[in-house]
Formats: structure tokens, C-alpha cells, sequence
């Protein structure tokens, strides 16, 4: 991927931020019913102070997805994403704007499991027994307990053993 196409992404997103904030900042001022009090440069100026650091963020949120997306096999699709609590808490949890720290990513070939942009592991359904505890999913790999992620949300362990059941029997 080139420079060039890097520049034009970003300001892509940059624009597309822009717009948000400022069909945002009109939606709420229409519905907050003071449109009058507020003229239109405050939503441009507003726009122009936001832009940037949203921005910034699709563009973090968008090459996240996008070396995820060339992680996956052909052929091989996304059925569901779900956030893992982390096994500690942190002193300082992560800013909003990063997202979950753990992702547990559930596909059509078996289970991933990522920290933010980095794969830790993955297992294929054929090599997998899958378990609900509760909110916990108990994952175990010939014979051995590989993981066992605390989900969100706590229906989320029991949808996995669905897809798992759909994918393991075919």
C-alpha cells in the first residue's frame, strides 16, 4: 500500500469525521429545539476541531480491521466478534478510543483470539470442543484446556457452542 493511498484514506476519514460532527451537532440542536442561538460556523468550527482526532481513530479502527481481515483464510468468513475481559485489571484501563484490549473472533473455520492487532492464537473447528460455564467459555484443544475468556456479553459463550455445533458437524 502506498503513501498516497495512505494520504487519501486519511483524508477520507478526515471528512467523514467532519460530516459526522456536523450532522451530529445538527441533529442535537434541531432536537434540543435552539437551532436559532446557534449559527452555522460553530458547527463548521466544531467540525474542524473534531476532525482530526476522528480521524486518527478510524484510521487506527480501520488498519485493526484490516490486518484481521488479511488474517483470515479464503473463503473463510467472520460470524462474530465478542469482547474478552481481560484476566487482570489493568492500574490504567485503555482509552476509549482503542477499543477492547481482547477479542475473541469467532469464523466459519474456527476460533481467533487477538489483542487489539496482534493474533495470539487459532484453532480450526474439527480440533476443537467448545463448553459454556456461565459467562466463561472453556476451550479445549485435544484433550488440554487452551483458554477459558470471560465474555461479553453473557449470552455470547452460549452462541459460540451454536456456531461451534454448525461448523464442527459439517
Amino acid at each position: 500500500m502506498g503513501d498516497k493511498d495512505k494520504k487519501g484514506r486519511l483524508r477520507r476519514s478526515s471528512l467523514v469525521g467532519a460530516v459526522v460532527v456536523v450532522v451530529t451537532a445538527e441533529a442535537t440542536v434541531v432536537g434540543g429545539g435552539i437551532k436559532a442561538s446557534l449559527p452555522w460556523w460553530a458547527l463548521v468550527g466544531t467540525a474542524l476541531v473534531v476532525a482530526w482526532p476522528a480521524a486518527w481513530t478510524g484510521a487506527r479502527i480501520g488498519r485493526r480491521e484490516g490486518i484481521r481481515s488479511a488474517a483470515l483464510a479464503p473463503g473463510e468468513t467472520v460470524v462474530g466478534t465478542y469482547t474478552v475481559r481481560p484476566p487482570f485489571t489493568e492500574h490504567t484501563p485503555p482509552s476509549a478510543h482503542e477499543g477492547p484490549q481482547y477479542q475473541l473472533v469467532v469464523t466459519s473455520v474456527g476460533l481467533q483470539m487477538w489483542e487489539r492487532h496482534i493474533l495470539l492464537w487459532r484453532y480450526g473447528w474439527p480440533d476443537l470442543r467448545v463448553t459454556a460455564d456461565g459467562p466463561r467459555l472453556r476451550v479445549l484443544h485435544e484433550g488440554n484446556e487452551v483458554a477459558a475468556p470471560l465474555l461479553e456479553p453473557t449470552t455470547a459463550a452460549q452462541e459460540i457452542r451454536l456456531v461451534a455445533a454448525r461448523y464442527a458437524a459439517g
